[in-house]
């Protein structure tokens, strides 16, 4: 096997490397997460599908391994490749200069440092963002349409995230166009969560906006319990917070991502190189509305708001 044929790896098992690159028959190829297998909902499947469409299958011509850190980061440089969120593929770039990356990010990879351009990446990283992270002000818009008198909103962020900073900025900038007032609460912990629901039943604020964040998605039936359990209207990033329950999402269709780094990844093992692939931009947004978890707090969708809803759960 190829150092190009294996495509991923594990960073902390040199033995395993080796002998993977050995051996003879399908080709390996390694998937990292933050947070554990599932926690993106069809993420694998549409992976897998856009492996296909290249003509690699699981068990005929290529193995997947895959390695998760069940939401703590300090895993990730023992881990390591496809990365599906910004940690791992630092990670991953950190562990390697020669052996090619395919990423998956919610925040503009050129500003994060990732890549040093959408349409000439250099080095041996490429892959899909969603931007995620630029979709605050939007969430912000949605929740004052929710509730045209909210004029305060709670931004849960994770410092341990490396955007978060220039996430908050950036969301602070918006609720200052919106006259709102913004009350930036930090959580890396299941118990800095429940802190920070309480901080914001303490400072009164109307509602609460969850940053994209692998730690979150992976706690989110924890962090939609709490909002449900202190009656906090909250909209996330995602369409997976509101299948559990969750008031409001706004967000990337994942399965879209998912699918053109499975296509990317089939094509790199056919030979194609990283720096030739530019960084694509996944542009599939939805709205997704729980009316059950509106009428739970005594909230009413506006028309409005339930008329442009691309799904709505009851």
């Amino acid at each position: 096997m190829t150092r190009r044929d294996f495509v991923m790896f594990f960073s902390g098992a040199t033995a395993w490397v080796a002998a993977a690159r050995a051996q003879e028959g399908p080709r390996v190829i390694g998937v990292l997460g933050s947070a554990t297998y599932g926690t993106f909902p069809g993420a694998e499947t549409a992976l897998l599908e856009g492996l296909k469409a290249n003509g690699f299958l699981e068990g005929n011509n290529i193995s997947i391994v895959w390695r998760w850190a069940e939401g703590q980061y300090n895993r990730l440089p023992s881990l390591v490749i496809v990365t599906l969120d910004v940690p791992s593929s630092f990670a991953a770039k950190a562990a390697t200069r020669t052996i090619p990356i395919v990423f998956a990010a919610g925040a503009d990879p050129v500003a994060l440092g990732l890549v040093e351009s959408f349409n000439h990446p250099r080095g041996n990283l490429t892959g899909v963002t969603t931007l995620l992270s630029s979709l605050g002000p939007k969430q912000l818009e949605l929740l004052r349409e929710l509730r045209p008198d909210f004029n305060s909103v709670a931004f849960l962020v994770n410092p341990s995230n490396r955007n978060s900073q220039m996430d908050a900025s950036e969301i602070q900038a918006a609720a200052d166009a919106l006259g709102e007032q913004l009350e930036v609460l930090p959580a890396s912990t299941e118990t800095e969560l429940e802190t920070a629901f309480t901080t914001m039943v303490r400072q009164r604020v109307n509602a609460a906006l969850v940053k994209p964040d692998p730690f979150f998605i992976y706690q989110r039936e924890r962090l939609v319990a709490l909002a449900a359990r202190h009656a906090m209207p909250a909209i996330y990033p995602l369409r997976v917070f509101a299948e559990v329950g969750g008031l409001m999402s706004y967000g990337s269709n994942l399965a879209d991502q998912y699918h053109q780094i499975g296509i990317y990844t089939g094509k790199i093992l056919k030979g194609t190189k990283a720096v030739d692939l530019p960084v694509q931009q996944s542009i599939k947004f939805e709205l997704v509305i729980n009316g059950k978890a509106a009428k739970a707090i005594g909230l009413t969708i506006p028309p409005s708001l339930l008329a442009s809803a691309d799904e709505v759960i009851e």
